[in-house]
């Protein structure tokens, strides 16, 4: 059965995703996309917001491309959100390093994610059911093509930049290899060539706590495995910050003060004792609460397929190919993707050059420290 698009938009009104994202608008690709691993999809939904104003060339438009559990909210100037934050708002808008008042941001959901973008919890459409583990795994590249397309359909000619942090700099990377004729420079922050064997482990322990959650059932659950999806969100939340940023924070500081027997009733019955422990699990039931088991899969897979040497022999080629400038951004506390990844960019990249953030925060420092994002981003750009 193939579904026209008004089929498919009312299907979707009769079983929306609890994870569906409030976004200005969404863009419909109508022809079939052959993803980098063979299969097709077809139509697919992508999510965006823009902000500032194209101008009559098409050629003041910067794309920002968001991380692992990001969505197209990229900043709080879009009226329908009344007021939500976005996670770049302290760069983006009038006088910040993406200046409204002089180019056309571009934010979108990536391909695979939950919050308007097709993805496990849309609708199959040959089904009528959502995709769930079905979904066919897509890539980094399919993510850019599918940005490609959307960046086209808006009118845009050329790209100021392309812009983003961790999974999101990945996707800056692929850009410059596969359009380099619209590309004029690149923003990668706190990311790498390819998927280091660190942060393919760290990947594969939060996959295992999903599937390892009762509730998982092969992917084809009909309520989310909040257990496992939480202790997925928790082991990432501690590779996202430092022992500095962590130590600062919160120490060792107890929930609150006990006697010697409330502090061993406590510990052994599993309560949060610590604050340290306590944000985490904050942190865990904010992602159950936002966003879907079988895309954190997916898109946790495609982070570790990520490598640009796949088609051009070398990192070193692959890198070499690219034409446009870029500044290469590096984290000095980022345990994740240490700074080593991003200087080997600008080695290789032939016309770039590295930049460090210096903060305690460690890999989120990118949507924390914005005084410094924004300096860099002024002085790189034209």
């Amino acid at each position: 059965m193939v579904e026209t698009a008004q089929q498919r938009r009312n299907t979707l009104a009769e079983h929306p995703s609890p994870t569906k994202a409030k976004t200005v608008r969404v863009f419909t690709h109508e022809k079939p996309l052959r993803l980098e691993l063979g299969d097709i999809l077809s139509p697919v939904d992508v999510a965006y917001e823009t902000y500032g104003t194209l101008n009559s060339d098409g050629t003041n438009a910067i794309l920002v491309c968001h991380a692992l559990t990001g969505n197209a909210h990229a900043a709080n100037l879009a009226p329908h959100q009344n007021g939500q934050p976005g996670w770049w708002d302290g760069v983006i808008g009038p006088g910040k390093g993406f200046d409204t008042d002089r180019y056309f941001v571009i934010s979108s959901n990536f391909l695979g994610s939950c919050y308007g973008t097709t993805g496990p919890a849309s609708i199959n459409p040959s089904t009528g059911k959502p995709y769930q583990a079905d979904f066919p795994q897509m890539t980094i590249r399919d993510m850019v093509r599918v940005q490609h397309e959307l960046v086209g359909a808006l009118g845009v000619k050329r790209l100021v930049t392309v812009a983003g942090g961790s999974l999101g700099g990945m996707q800056v990377l692929e850009w410059g290899l596969l359009y380099p004729e619209i590309v004029d420079s690149l923003l990668p922050i706190a990311t790498a060539a390819r998927h280091s064997p660190w942060c393919i482990a760290l990947n594969e322990a939060a996959r295992l706590a999903i599937q390892n959650d009762p509730a998982w059932n092969d992917g084809h659950y009909s309520d989310q495995p909040a257990q496992g999806l939480a202790l997925a969100r928790m082991v990432a939340m501690i590779s996202y910050r430092s022992a500095e940023s962590l130590n600062a924070k919160f120490g060792r500081a107890l929930q609150q003060e006990h006697s010697g027997n409330e502090y061993r009733d406590l510990f052994a019955r599993g309560r949060d004792l610590f604050q340290v422990e306590s944000y985490l699990r904050y942190q865990g039931k904010k992602l159950v609460d936002r966003f879907d088991a079988n895309s954190y899969l997916a898109i946790t897979r495609a982070m570790d397929l990520h490598d640009v040497s796949l088609g051009y022999g070398s990192v070193a080629t692959a890198l070499g190919r690219i034409s446009a400038k870029a500044l290469s951004i590096g984290i000095d506390s980022d345990v994740l993707y240490p700074v080593e990844e991003q200087k080997e960019l600008a080695g290789l990249i032939p016309h770039a050059r590295y930049a460090e953030i210096h903060s305690p925060h460690g890999h989120d420092a990118f949507l924390i420290e914005f005084e410094a994002m924004n300096k860099l981003i002024r002085d790189f750009l034209p």
